[in-house]
């Protein structure tokens, strides 16, 4: 089993893991067999429609090697480490495409995250918990602050859950493959500080 060395993030209910590049090389190749061993849990259910994503995170990786904390990573249910979906951050903070739609993003060393949820286990709180893991996780080891998303506004459920996460829009952008989106950003507190974590 080879796996990317890096500790998981844990949630009361969710294990984080991260995928490392040879995980992500197996699954953009369709071998998701190999992927799971490269990974130590179980892909056989990551869906074809986030191939893309995985396929974006390892030309990322394949770049810039250190991104991988910040990468793709699984997000598994426990005990049993089953594959309910995935998250990550767009890359590392302060990464110069940030000032392009808010110039004060790249300054503040702020980092976009992104999550989805297999549509079987949707609307149990997962997306919810898997992102203020990933905020928890960047705020307490790399000091990071300010936390970005881009949704788009006809995305009802993802911008009703931005919002409880604590989320307010600055902006919005076109995106060249999704179109027009938001751009919702929140400061990050350490647990017991957030009124939203009581």
């Amino acid at each position: 089993m080879v796996t990317s060395g890096l500790p998981d993030i844990e949630t009361p209910r969710l294990i984080l893991r991260s995928l490392p590049a040879a995980a992500l090389a197996a699954l953009v190749a369709g071998d998701r067999a190999l992927a799971s061993r490269q990974a130590g849990c179980d892909l056989s259910d990551f869906r074809d429609d986030a191939l893309a994503i995985a396929a974006l995170r390892l030309n990322d990786l394949t770049a810039d090697p250190d991104y991988l904390p910040w990468s793709l990573r699984a997000m598994l249910l426990k005990p049993d480490l089953m594959l309910v979906g995935h998250c990550n951050f767009h890359s590392k903070p302060g990464a110069a495409y940030l000032a392009e739609v808010a110039p004060d993003l790249a300054e503040l060393n702020a980092v976009e995250l992104g999550y989805s949820v297999l549509p079987a286990f949707r609307r149990r709180g997962f997306a919810e918990e898997a992102a203020w893991g990933l905020m928890d996780w960047a705020g307490r080891e790399h000091g990071v602050r300010r936390f970005v998303v881009s949704i788009s506004p006809e995305n009802a459920a993802s911008v009703a859950m931005a919002r409880k996460l604590g989320f307010a829009r600055i902006s919005g952008h076109i995106d060249t493959e999704d179109g027009y989106e938001d751009i919702l950003v929140k400061d990050w507190r350490p647990r017991g500080e957030d009124p939203r974590r009581s």
